[in-house]
């Protein structure tokens, strides 16, 4: 029988291509949507995470959950009420799925959350683990609490994976297709110092990684989910150039002018994170792309 695994999030980035990965290895997926739609290739259970709703076969159907859920951080203005949504939507879900695996009679084996490098703030030139002291911004305070109310979860005897996503690397969406732009105008550019460290992971990585948390009991508990080799802002800019055979012909960019047009929000492009993926090697995990010129290559060389 094929195990069965239920993906909250599941047409976001991550969420979509995940769902690919595990069907093409034989997974059975079903998602859990606010609006189930008859055209979708999964099976659909309806949740509503304001009015606390779960449909209860969503729970009985899963071997594991995938907890993606969350508002792009990304996606618009940090205005007070959008912050609420970034917090509430990745806490209030994980605190639903917690009551209903409480309260159904179900068979799920693990539960396995994304959290974010954002819960180190900016941490400089340090290298970060897991066991680094946690940041007190608002990015870090938002991964705090997703990650309390995802490790409940484990007080109920479910096997509980945390996985804390570095920049995750796709052309389908998130950050490269925002940072690739100007490079393709020819207008590209460090951002701030540019001395700013990214720890950046390919989206087929991740995907591989949650899916080896759901297989290799081992493990359990917070991991980072970076590439062993990060890069700063600078040296990531000229990747990214070369990869798309375009000059950088711009100085950097200046930190007001990216405070002007981000506002609160210019600290998810300026602050400096470098993070350890040796939790993760040391499971035995294989990254597939280790070097970020492998990973732009996979998605830019072919087409430029």
């Amino acid at each position: 029988m094929p195990q069965k695994i239920l993906i909250t999030g599941g047409s976001g980035l991550v969420g979509t291509r995940l769902s690919e990965m595990l069907i093409d290895q034989g997974y059975e997926v079903a998602h859990l949507s606010r609006q189930p739609s008859k055209f979708s290739k999964y099976k659909t259970f309806r949740w509503d995470i304001k009015e606390g709703y779960i449909d209860e076969n969503a729970i009985t159907y899963a071997d594991y959950i995938i907890h993606l859920a969350g508002a792009g951080v990304a996606d618009e203005k940090w205005t007070e009420e959008r912050k609420q949504e970034i917090l509430k939507s990745r806490v209030d879900s994980a605190n639903l799925l917690y009551s209903c695996l409480q309260k159904s009679d179900h068979h799920v084996k693990g539960f396995i959350s994304a959290s974010a490098i954002g819960i180190y703030g900016n941490s400089g030139d340090n290298v970060v683990s897991e066991e680094s002291i946690l940041a007190d911004d608002f990015l870090a305070e938002v991964c705090k609490a997703w990650e309390a109310s995802s490790w409940q979860i484990n007080t109920l005897g479910l096997r509980t994976v945390i996985l804390r996503l570095g920049i995750v690397l796709s052309d389908k969406g998130g950050a490269l297709p925002q940072l690739a732009r100007p490079v393709k105008m020819m207008a590209g550019a460090p951002l701030g110092t540019g001395n700013q460290y990214m720890s950046w992971i390919h989206i087929d990585d991740v995907c591989r990684l949650f899916i080896r948390a759901i297989e290799d009991t081992q493990f359990e508990g917070v991991y980072n989910a970076v590439a062993p080799h990060p890069v700063t802002n600078k040296e990531f800019t000229k990747e990214l150039a070369e990869v798309m055979h375009k000059p950088l012909v711009l100085p950097k960019v200046p930190v007001f002018a990216l405070n002007l047009v981000l506002g609160q929000k210019s600290g998810v492009v300026l602050d400096s994170q470098r993070v350890s993926a040796n939790k993760v090697l040391q499971t035995g995990f294989t990254f597939e792309y280790n070097y970020l010129d492998e990973a732009l290559e996979s998605f830019y060389d072919k087409k430029y």
